[in-house]
């Protein structure tokens, strides 16, 4: 169940990425500032929830879950729980979450300590994070 909860975390984050893609750059170019604050809780929306899929993988790792196909084929039993631990982002799945997690720690720390920016700028810079964000979260879906 927490798996699942997981990759439907991470769907919810490809949601929250494309409005914090879309609506703060439209807001900028057209200077509404309600769209362009639209980035902000999105920007912590998307850390949260990919947090929360890295918690429920890493959930897996510890617990030997071994109905995750990434968890079946990267870990074992009889592995210390260190290794455990660490074989969550030992893998291309599990290492791609944690460069997502930390793109959006980053988005979420610029939506949250950036009030001496203005609103543009930080507008497009969290729209330009938001659409790196849909990249990597559709290629971690997808493939």
């Amino acid at each position: 169940m927490i798996v699942e909860l997981g990759h439907f975390c991470l769907a919810l984050a490809l949601a929250m990425a494309l409005v914090q893609a879309t609506l703060p750059l439209i807001g900028a170019a057209r200077g509404d500032v309600a769209w362009m604050r639209a980035a902000m809780p999105a920007a912590t929306a998307q850390f949260v929830l990919v947090l929360t899929a890295f918690v429920a993988l890493t959930y897996a790792f510890i617990t030997s879950d071994f109905s995750v196909a990434l968890v079946y084929q990267n870990s074992h039993t009889a592995k210390p729980l260190l290794y455990k631990f660490t074989g969550v982002w030992g893998n291309h799945e599990g290492s791609m979450l944690l460069w997502v997690l930390i793109l959006a720690l980053f988005g979420a720390m610029v939506a949250w300590f950036s009030e001496n920016l203005p609103a543009g700028l930080r507008a497009r810079v969290l729209g330009v994070q938001g659409l790196i964000g849909v990249a990597f979260i559709l290629f971690i879906l997808l493939t």
